[in-house]
Formats: structure tokens, C-alpha cells, sequence
């Protein structure tokens, strides 16, 4: 599910938009995370939602948030590998 080359991280993700709360939600179709956001599908603003987000969860600046696939719900997200990721990473062995 996580692959792993020079220090960073990359994983699936399936984004569920117009949520209630910004949260982690598990695992979805055995190889990917499913990752709920508040804002809409609209103009990217789910996108910008899920950097915010995960650049906080992992304590990393935004622009090292790497998004694949924007309009897509299936995504492929690189971080760099530091301590809160790699336990995020053990969370989901």
C-alpha cells in the first residue's frame, strides 16, 4: 500500500468531499486510505483541503503535500518520510 524511495512516501487515496469533518476514515479497496475533507469538489478547493490538512496531520509544509490525479477522487499523495508519517505508516501494516 506505501512505497517508499528517497525519503518520501507515496500511498493511494480515495477522497470523499463535502464531508463533516476533515479526518483519516481507514482503508478503502484493501490498497488505498480513505481521507474525508469538508470543502466541495469545486475549482480544486477539496484538493486545497486535503494539503492543508495533511501538511498539519504530518507537521510538513504544504508544498511538500504531492498530489497525482486532482480531478480524479483516486489520488496518489507523496510526503516526506518524518517521524508522525512513519507512524502513520505502521498505523496501516
Amino acid at each position: 500500500m506505501f512505497k517508499i524511495e528517497n525519503d518520501h512516501v507515496s500511498f493511494k487515496v480515495k477522497a470523499q468531499p463535502s464531508s463533516s469533518i476533515n479526518k483519516i476514515a481507514g482503508i478503502y479497496d484493501e490498497d488505498s486510505i480513505k481521507i474525508n475533507v469538508k470543502a466541495p469538489p469545486v475549482e480544486g478547493a477539496a484538493n486545497k483541503e486535503l494539503i492543508k490538512y495533511l501538511s498539519k496531520q504530518f507537521k510538513i509544509s504544504k508544498s511538500d503535500v504531492s498530489i497525482k490525479g486532482e480531478t480524479s477522487k483516486r489520488k496518489i499523495i507523496t510526503l516526506p518520510l518524518n517521524e508522525k508519517v512513519k507512524k502513520f505508516i505502521e498505523e496501516f501494516k
